[in-house]
């Protein structure tokens, strides 16, 4: 049954399934993940201050919900479900990190430590391809002029960096 509106338009096009559900909600979830475990594992710094999954949630968001009204998929529905399915697993994982802490720590990554009383950790640096000049950069930012009043750096999860200075009485 063909369910129009005018002449030329067909509702069930728009709004029917054009896409089994099932397949939706595995590429859903495939691209989900792919992308979550390459933010969380390779795209550390330089993310700014807004957490990784809220970026990846908007980035694949936008790209789902472009899909469907751009006519990628055949029908609005697609396009709706897809969404749901990545918004479902960003809920989820925010749940499960608040809720388990050993969760957290696999989601989110803890802070690295980059400068120790005065000292950088080169080893660290190195790790997150952090070069002295960046590092030198974050701390002029900060008014640091020389590392002994600096007590310890950390490059933060969200890709930002902490810096603890010494009491101005140790400088």
């Amino acid at each position: 049954m063909m369910i129009s509106a005018g002449a030329g338009f067909d509702l069930t096009a728009v709004f029917g399934f054009s896409t089994p559900v099932v397949e939706i909600v595995v590429r859903g979830t495939a691209s989900y993940w792919f992308l979550f475990l390459v933010f969380r594992f390779i795209v550390r710094r330089d993310v700014g201050a807004v957490g990784i999954a809220d970026i990846l949630i908007l980035v694949i968001i936008a790209d789902a919900s472009q899909n469907a009204m751009a006519g990628e998929y055949t029908s609005v529905t697609d396009g709706m479900i897809l969404v749901l399915t990545l918004v479902g697993w960003n809920l989820l994982l925010d749940w499960m990190s608040f809720r388990y802490p050993a969760f957290r720590h696999f989601a989110s990554p803890g802070a690295l430590l980059l400068v120790k009383d005065g000292k950088l950790l080169k080893r660290n640096m190195r790790r997150e391809f952090i070069t002295e000049e960046e590092l030198w950069s974050k701390l002029r930012e900060e008014g640091i002029e020389r590392l002994d009043q600096v007590k310890t750096v950390y490059l933060e999860p969200d890709g930002g960096f902490s810096v603890i200075r010494y009491a101005e009485e140790n400088t």
